[in-house]
């Protein structure tokens, strides 16, 4: 019997973005059958975009093992109370943990900076949604401490929302720092949307794309559903 894994993504009415996170969905069955699990995969949103987290998880028949993985970035609202709300609903489900933070990430991140044409004296601005929940602001500075050591510069932080420093005085500070060439914004977002759009206003010379369509962000998602099975990879 399949496992069913409820494939749950924020949301976006960006349509690049709606495609790219479809891709991830695939990657993510693709990549669990490559390790020998056979999985349904469930499409499910926590905003914007239907079906709901909630009503596919109460579709789910009854009985059946089922685990939510989010297709988020970081801990946050979203984590930890969407979705446990609808895992907590029903029997048998429980909630893998979120994509980040991991050291594929911060490869995939040098590796856009590096299509940006990362030059020496350019500064480098990681920037995330952002989120209240105090465990998730710690993972992006651990994914920018990681991205640090991909490309042997500091990197600071800003944020798109809820989180401080917001993503424009992150870059304006960046600009001020002595010899600073361009600053670039390391997108550390999935797809295209509102977000992105924000770092494209925040007045860096260049903003990276997102993360997808790499294979590793697929790769991490798999990772966190084994470890939510306590299963090896």
């Amino acid at each position: 019997m399949a496992l069913h894994v409820v494939a749950c993504a924020h949301g976006t009415d960006d349509p690049a973005g709606r495609l790219l996170i479809d891709g991830l969905r695939a990657g993510l069955a693709a990549e669990a059958g490559r390790r020998g699990l056979d999985v349904l995969v469930h499409e499910a949103y926590v905003d914007v975009q239907q079906p709901a987290l909630d009503g596919v998880v109460a579709a789910l028949p009854p009985g059946e093992p089922a685990v939510v993985v989010p297709l988020l970035l970081s801990t946050g609202f979203h984590t930890q109370v969407d979705i446990r709300t609808a895992v907590d609903s029903r029997p048998g489900t429980t909630a893998a943990a979120a994509i980040g933070p991991d050291r594929r990430l911060a490869a995939v991140l040098a590796e856009r900076l590096a299509a940006a044409d990362l030059a020496e004296g350019d500064c480098v601005v990681l920037a995330s949604a952002g989120t209240r929940v105090e465990r998730g602001t710690a993972e992006v500075e651990q994914m920018a401490g990681w991205l640090s050591e991909e490309i042997g510069r500091p990197v600071a932080l800003g944020f798109g929302a809820a989180a401080e420093p917001r993503i424009g005085a992150a870059v304006e500070a960046a600009r001020s720092e002595p010899g600073c060439r361009r600053v670039l914004i390391a997108s550390y977002l999935l797809a295209p949307g509102h977000f992105h759009s924000v770092l494209g206003r925040a007045g860096a010379d260049a903003v990276t794309a997102p993360l997808l369509p790499s294979p590793s962000v697929a790769e991490c998602v798999v990772d966190r559903l084994f470890e939510a099975l306590n299963m090896t990879r």
